[in-house]
């Protein structure tokens, strides 16, 4: 989305924001899809789903959003972990001020993570659209 992602303020607006590029992509995008539990029990949600119809592909993100300094930096290996579980490919999608510089350069290196400005591109070559 370069040039056109909107400022978001929180994980919740980031999902949808994700939802609605995947759509205007052309995707079926489908929020909060239960699939399975993690190791303590609680059920496992995705926060979007994308789907090509024609090619049947398909992506789960995961949307981490941080404002300022916190706690969702050190959820992050964890994030990654339960992605790895999903019966589908997974990447993160990040936005916000408050991911440190280490905590983007690690995520970018594990290459399941996109930051917001860029996850159009990725999407466009992704689901070869």
């Amino acid at each position: 989305m370069a040039g056109k992602a909107r400022a978001v303020a929180s994980g919740a607006e980031l999902r949808d924001q994700v939802a609605e590029l995947g759509t205007s992509l052309g995707l079926d995008a489908e929020t909060e899809v239960v699939v399975g539990r993690r190791v303590w029990g609680a059920r496992r949600r995705i926060d979007v789903v994308l789907r090509h119809s024609e090619t049947r592909r398909s992506l789960g993100i995961e949307c981490k959003y941080q404002g300022t300094q916190g706690s969702a930096e050190e959820k992050i290996a964890g994030t990654l972990e339960d992605i790895r579980a999903w019966p589908i490919r997974g990447i993160v999608v990040f936005s916000g001020d408050g991911f440190s510089p280490n905590m983007r350069a690690y995520l970018l290196s594990t290459g399941m993570a996109v930051e917001l400005s860029d996850v159009r591109t990725w999407l466009e070559l992704y689901f070869g659209l």
